[in-house]
């Protein structure tokens, strides 16, 4: 079993951060980012990003020049731990401040993640929903929000290529680390029925 998580996301000059539990809907629509079904807790003010950090529930890539491969290393990560929020468009500062910056054409961003998240010879699951992922004004830029919930235990461990042994990743602190044999084969161990195919989410 992969261990407790346990670095909070930091945000200074912010409320306490509460940890996700990505009832539906994962995202609220407006300036910020709910990761409990619009309750009001544990929420991202886009116009103010520099006051968060990354952290364990949090991840900011610049993707300017495209999807980077980072990407889903930390699509697996959260996704076999406990979920979390990847900003695409937000640069990551020598002090850890986040800021966003104008993407080139983050619509473009969007179709090219749907169609490789898609592709099973690269993503063993999709677990998203389309609601899951969306462009979002921050500041004078347009950045793309992405929320990563859990994976049910029929669908872990999310893994990359075609072998779980090779490309499953888990999320501690700040980054992504491949799962041990021991950590998967947990993960095995936990679906419903063992040896058992993920399943797609409904789109």
């Amino acid at each position: 079993m992969i261990d407790a998580i346990k670095y909070p996301m930091q945000c200074r000059n912010a409320p306490p951060f509460r940890p996700p539990c990505f009832s539906a809907p994962a995202l609220a629509f407006g300036e910020k980012l709910c990761y409990n079904g619009g309750k009001g807790d544990g929420m991202i003010n886009f116009s103010h990003l520099e006051r968060y950090r990354e952290g364990n529930r949090l991840e900011a890539k610049l993707a300017v020049g495209g999807l980077p491969q980072s990407l889903w290393e930390t699509y697996s990560a959260f996704a076999n731990t406990e979920g979390g929020v990847i900003l695409l468009g937000v640069e990551e500062r020598p002090d850890h401040s986040l800021h966003p910056v104008e993407l080139p054409d983050p619509d473009k961003l969007i179709g090219e993640f749907w169609n490789i998240l898609g592709d099973r010879r690269f993503v063993s699951a999709n677990i998203l929903s389309r609601g899951d992922v969306r462009v979002q004004e921050a500041g004078k830029c347009r950045i793309v929000v992405i929320a990563v919930p859990r994976a049910e235990d029929q669908d872990r461990p999310v893994f990359l290529g075609s072998d779980p042994y090779t490309g499953t990743y888990r999320r501690s602190g700040e980054g992504d680390y491949r799962c041990t044999r021991e950590e998967v084969d947990a993960m095995l161990k936990e679906r419903p029925e063992s040896g058992a195919a993920p399943q797609e989410r409904h789109l």
